[in-house]
Formats: structure tokens, C-alpha cells, sequence
């Protein structure tokens, strides 16, 4: 009985100084706005966009935050991929309802409608957008985001957005920009794949830069005390999945080191695992001379480590794969999106005949050309398969971009 109760006290201290060093250092847009006691929104209606990452602090959801504030009169719901409440699977179409804990309609931009309606937003002074975005440009939640800002022009309606992190940093940018016919849901706007600013910033930058058809009226509630260094970690806030694929503030950086060569369906990127993004696989992979050859790469910040597994869904089911996971040991030097195409420039030198575009289903590469932006990409790369063919190309739009986007920095 003493040793069970010294183990006891023992993990209850552990729990306690767990929930300590987890000090939250900043205040989001929702914080902020309950310090305000959301006097930009009174006497308006509201119409929320949002999903289960629209939390204060405490965890508490936005719907419910606003709903019970004596001073704002909320109308309506508006859910992103995903749905409003976190309950649709990736690239299933969400449909409007009624949501159970309000009874407040819920409208669908994720569907055949994924620019709110005339009709959706009848009745509504001021939409608020509260979504906590992972800083990668083919993740839709910013798309959704620019339409509804077009929708809310059009429609002489506000838009309110409650600025949040972004997961990544404000620093990181990589990428080139999205080219005229590569216009896409997955690449909605003329910006880097990792594009370095928060929701609230990128939403300035729509605006200011006519990104969208017409600007809107925009309110930007700032957060409190973040700084463009910070990853998500060094906020002290809880991490709240950001979709089922993004359950760690971590998996938001490595979306970005995997999720362009993903959408060819042609290795396993843990999606379906339990390292969604962190890893690359397949049958034909042998894991050791394949980590050993990208660790011979002594690409900056990053190692690989074999492994083997049996993915539990998705590319690779039931099948036995080898591969690496990748190890990020330093985050400010480490270039996340380069990663993917350092994988298949080494997978083509050690199989041949498993060259990327050889292999994979081109019925997939329209997709793969919608994720980077344009089809220069994948035409420059499957000449020779090496990374150095397109890295000028990848690369070329970064230092406009950060010239540019200083201009709507709203913290430093």
C-alpha cells in the first residue's frame, strides 16, 4: 500500500509539473477579443467560421464563447474541410445542418459550395473567422478563408479575423509561387508553399496585394506577445488537431516534408501509420541503404533512421514496408519542403525502375501539379531525377515574397 501510494504522489507531481511547464506566453485572437469584450461585434449579427481548432485558451470552443456572450448575437455557422466540428473525413464533402450544441445552421464551404452564398449570409452584418491554420499553402483552410473574404466584399459584409499562430514560424518561407492555370483549392492564392505569416497577416496581404476579386472590409483582432520566431511549441498553448492527418503541433511542419510527393499515392507518408507525414515507405524499399543514402546527403538539420512497419490504412495497407523516418534535430536549419524531392531523387538512383514519374499513377500528376504550384516541377524533375534541376526554379519566388509580405507583418 506505501509503495503504491509513493508511486501515486508520484505521477500526480509528474501531471502537476507537466501542466506548469506547459505556461501559456501568448493570447490569440479569441483572447483578446473577450478582453474586449467583443465590442467590434455588438449590435451585429455574426456569422463563425470556424472548426475544432477555434479554442481560447482554455479550450474552449469560439461557438460556444460567442454564443453565450451577452453582447453578440451569433446567426450562423460556417464549417471548413473537416466540418465545424472536426467530424468529416479528408476530402468528403460537408453538408449543411444543424449543430446539436446551439441549434444554429451550419452552412457548408466545403462541398458543392465553397464560397458562402448570397443566401447563406442573408441576415448577417460581420463574418469572424477562427481557425488555427498550419502555414502550408495547399492546406485549405486559407482558401476557404480568401473566399469568404470575396464572399463578405460582395455581400457588404465585415470579415473579422482572430489571428492565430503560425505552427511553423513567421521566417520559414519556401516554395515557388502558384502559376496561372494551377489555380486550385489546394493552391488558392499567389503565394510560396510555406508562406510564413499568420491568417491574420495573409488575410492583409489578400487585400492589400487584389489577390481576391474584390477587397473587403477587414478587422484584424492581433494576438498578444507572439513573436515571428516561435514555433508552436514555445507558445505554451495546447495543440488541437488540426485535422485527423495533423494531430501534433509538429505534424504542421512536416506536412511540408511530405505532403507534395504524397499526393501521388506512390510511397506511404505515414498517413494511415501513426507518424502521418514523418516518414517515407514502400515494399520495394530497402530500409538501410536507403537511410544510409540520405543521411549521406548531410542535408542541414535533418536525419533519417530506418524502419519497418504495417500501415493500419491508406497506401501500403496490411503490407510490410521499409523505409526512414525523418528526424528534424534543427528547425532553424532545416528546409522543410526540400526533403520530399531529396526522397525521390535517392529512391530513383537506388531503383531505377521506381522513378517517381515513371511509376506512379499519372492519372495523380494534375494533383501533384496543383500542390507545387505548376507543372514545372514535375516536368523539370523527371529529366533526371535530381533535386538540383529544380531547386532554382522551387526557390525562385522567396526572397520577393519576403520583401513583399513585410509590409503586412503585424509582429516581428
Amino acid at each position: 500500500m506505501k509503495l503504491k501510494y509513493i508511486v501515486t504522489l508520484c505521477f500526480v507531481g509528474l501531471c502537476t509539473w507537466n501542466v506548469s511547464a506547459q505556461k501559456i506566453r501568448i493570447m490569440t485572437g479569441i483572447e483578446v477579443l473577450k478582453e474586449q469584450h467583443f465590442k467590434i461585434l455588438e449590435g451585429k449579427r455574426v456569422g463563425l467560421i470556424t472548426n475544432p481548432t477555434g479554442v481560447d485558451n482554455n479550450l474552449k470552443s469560439t461557438i460556444d464563447i460567442l454564443h453565450e456572450a451577452k453582447n453578440v448575437n451569433l446567426v450562423a455557422l460556417f464549417g471548413p474541410e473537416h466540418g465545424v466540428r472536426g467530424d468529416v473525413h479528408a476530402g468528403d464533402k460537408v453538408d449543411n445542418s444543424n449543430d446539436p450544441s446551439t441549434g444554429l445552421p451550419v452552412f457548408s464551404l466545403y462541398g458543392k459550395t465553397r464560397k458562402a452564398t448570397p443566401e447563406m449570409l442573408k441576415g448577417i452584418d460581420v463574418l469572424v473567422y477562427d481557425i488555427q491554420d498550419i502555414g502550408c499553402r495547399s492546406f485549405t483552410y486559407i482558401s476557404t478563408m480568401g473566399l469568404a473574404m470575396e464572399a463578405a466584399a460582395e455581400n457588404n459584409i465585415e470579415f473579422v479575423v482572430l489571428d492565430r499562430p503560425n505552427p511553423v514560424n513567421g521566417l520559414k518561407v519556401e516554395g515557388n509561387f502558384t502559376e496561372d492555370g494551377y489555380i486550385s483549392f489546394v493552391s488558392q492564392f499567389k503565394i510560396p508553399y510555406v508562406y510564413g505569416l499568420t491568417c491574420g497577416e495573409l488575410a492583409q496581404m489578400l487585400n492589400g496585394e487584389k489577390m481576391l476579386g474584390k477587397a473587403c472590409k477587414l478587422e484584424v483582432v492581433k494576438m498578444k506577445k507572439w513573436k515571428r520566431k516561435m514555433d508552436y511549441t514555445q507558445t505554451g498553448l495546447q495543440w488541437v488537431p488540426a485535422s485527423p492527418h495533423i494531430p501534433h503541433a509538429s505534424s504542421a511542419a512536416f506536412y511540408a516534408v511530405s505532403g507534395i510527393v504524397g499526393e501521388l499515392g506512390y510511397l506511404s507518408i505515414g498517413v494511415g501509420y501513426t507518424i502521418p507525414f514523418e516518414m517515407f515507405a514502400a515494399e520495394w524499399i530497402k530500409a538501410d541503404e536507403f537511410a544510409a543514402r540520405m543521411n549521406n546527403l548531410n542535408l542541414p538539420g535533418v536525419k533519417f533512421r530506418p524502419m519497418h512497419l504495417n500501415p493500419f490504412y491508406a497506401v501500403g495497407q496490411g503490407k510490410n514496408l521499409q523505409g526512414v523516418q525523418v528526424h528534424i534535430t534543427d528547425y532553424k536549419k532545416v528546409a522543410l519542403s526540400e526533403i520530399q524531392f531529396y526522397v525521390m531523387q535517392e529512391l530513383a538512383a537506388l531503383y531505377p525502375d521506381k522513378a517517381v514519374f515513371k511509376c506512379a499513377d499519372e492519372k495523380r500528376f494534375d494533383m501533384f501539379d496543383k500542390v507545387s504550384g505548376s507543372n514545372q516541377i514535375r516536368l523539370r524533375f523527371a529529366k533526371n531525377n535530381k533535386f538540383e534541376d529544380i531547386k532554382e526554379y522551387w526557390h525562385k519566388d522567396v526572397a520577393s515574397f519576403k520583401q513583399l509580405s513585410k509590409k503586412y507583418y503585424l509582429y516581428k
